[in-house]
């Protein structure tokens, strides 16, 4: 069902600029203090490219846009990315310390141009909705540079491991191409695949699968748009077209090392919010631990043993809250679902599959049916944002920027997975796949 190619990546040539300086965060993780830094880091460095300055006296000749065309087509010109000599997948390593954990891991992937496909195909599928600003950012981006400089992070599921064992073969047969660590202490490591044998292994093991989107949402339906515009203009769809295709970085679900972290939820501006009155909904779903304090001295071990609990808890539905100074007693404290509670009941509009969620337990069963909070609210980011440190969450309730601090523990990828496939999708930030694929370490040139 999936069709996946060998390509003729453009990466950066070390004997111009070191990978350290040049590549980057995916480009929605790039903060302007990040922004500022990778610009100070070389004048190569692909920030111009994935997200370039925008500045107030731009216009339609020299914009964000313009400028990362001309950047990139000096950088071509003068050698400093160059074409492989051949097609090729390329395996690439990710060796990582879990956080919050001394635990060192390794998650394999292979990155190839992925056929595009409709959603509707049945062969690549979502798992969260896309907002319409960042397409369009994207796909400005994507016709004045005609090059895909950032990943997109795709899930397959083979419990054979068939193409891991692959990826493995070729990493030990050889030195790797590209080596690099980032700032969050991550060594990426990248081989080129070319040998014939191992490419069409890959290409038939694919071929059974279905993908899900982890990480590239946007990008994807960018680069749909992108193809859909190359075929007007074209009047006809020529399958070998390189606009047809996207590059993708695969990932195998059964495979060791794939990580996915928590995105826990802050609450603020709530008018007359009342603890007790909270409290009283919760009552008939939930059972309630408090983890009481009464002096800083005992806050945090009182912190350490709450977010013990909320992780041994996972499989009954446990989600932790703070409520700070709005509540009688200092105190965390752990909500685990009450043993058969009407799911039903509580999350009437939404499937058998999403009840299975803690996310959607705590939106639509928590967060709209006890604080009022709606959808368009998530969506307007009104009332909540997001934190992927559980301390930095806990932390805006201690300093007053926040009423409310709700804890999650990390959404199974087998969940993933099984809502995706299912034509579901669930709410933003619902997932953090850890960590990011570096922009960069391969390009995919939509023109020679």
């Amino acid at each position: 069902m999936a069709q996946v190619y060998p390509f003729r990546a453009y990466r950066y040539n070390p004997a111009k600029v070191p990978f350290s300086r040049a590549l980057t965060q995916p480009y929605d993780k790039i903060s302007p203090q990040m922004q500022e830094k990778y610009y100070a880091t070389d004048p190569h460095n692909l920030v111009a490219v994935e997200k370039g300055r925008v500045f107030p006296d731009d216009t339609p000749q020299d914009n964000v846009y313009t400028r990362a065309a001309a950047a990139l087509g000096s950088w071509l010109t003068e050698s400093v990315v160059v074409p492989d000599p051949a097609p090729a997948f390329y395996a690439y390593a990710q060796e990582y310390t879990v956080p919050g954990a001394s635990e060192r891991r390794t998650r394999w992937g292979f990155i190839g141009a992925g056929k595009l496909e409709e959603y509707e195909a049945g062969v690549v599928f979502r798992h969260e909705r896309t907002l319409s600003g960042p397409k369009a950012d994207r796909l400005e981006l994507l016709r004045h540079t005609q090059t895909h400089t950032g990943q997109l992070f795709m899930l397959y599921s083979d419990a054979q491991r068939r193409i891991d064992a692959i990826l493995q073969e070729a990493a030990a047969a050889a030195p790797p191409a590209t080596e690099v660590r980032d700032e969050y202490d991550v060594l990426h490591r990248l081989w080129p695949v070319s040998d014939p044998a191992r490419i069409a292994e890959i290409q038939r093991v694919m071929a059974a699968q279905k993908l899900v989107i982890a990480d590239g949402h946007h990008r994807y339906e960018t680069a749909l748009n992108y193809r859909n515009e190359c075929r007007a203009r074209a009047g006809a769809v020529s399958p070998d077209a390189p606009y047809e295709r996207v590059m993708m970085t695969f990932v195998n679900t059964e495979a060791e090392g794939l990580l996915v972290l928590p995105t826990h939820r802050v609450v603020a501006n709530l008018r007359d919010f009342s603890w007790e009155a909270f409290r009283r909904h919760l009552e008939p779903w939930f059972e309630m631990q408090a983890f009481a304090f009464t002096a800083d001295a005992e806050r945090r071990e009182a912190r350490e043993v709450f977010l013990k609990r909320l992780a041994a808890n996972h499989a009954r539905r446990a989600i932790g809250v703070y409520a700070g100074a709005a509540a009688p007693t200092r105190a965390y404290y752990l909500l685990t679902l009450r043993k058969g509670a009407d799911l039903a009941g509580l999350l009437k509009g939404d499937s058998p599959l999403q009840r299975e969620l803690d996310v959607i337990l705590l939106h639509h069963g928590i967060l709209e049916a006890g604080l009022g909070i709606t959808q368009q609210a998530v969506s307007a980011e009104a009332n909540l944002t997001y934190e992927r440190e559980a301390a930095t969450a806990l932390d805006a309730v201690d300093r007053g920027a926040a009423q409310l601090a709700f804890l999650l523990n990390p959404v199974d990828v087998a969940q993933v997975m099984r809502v995706a496939t299912a034509g579901e999708v669930m709410p933003q930030k619902s997932t953090d796949f850890f960590p990011k694929l570096l922009s960069g370490i391969t390009m995919y040139r939509l023109k020679a």
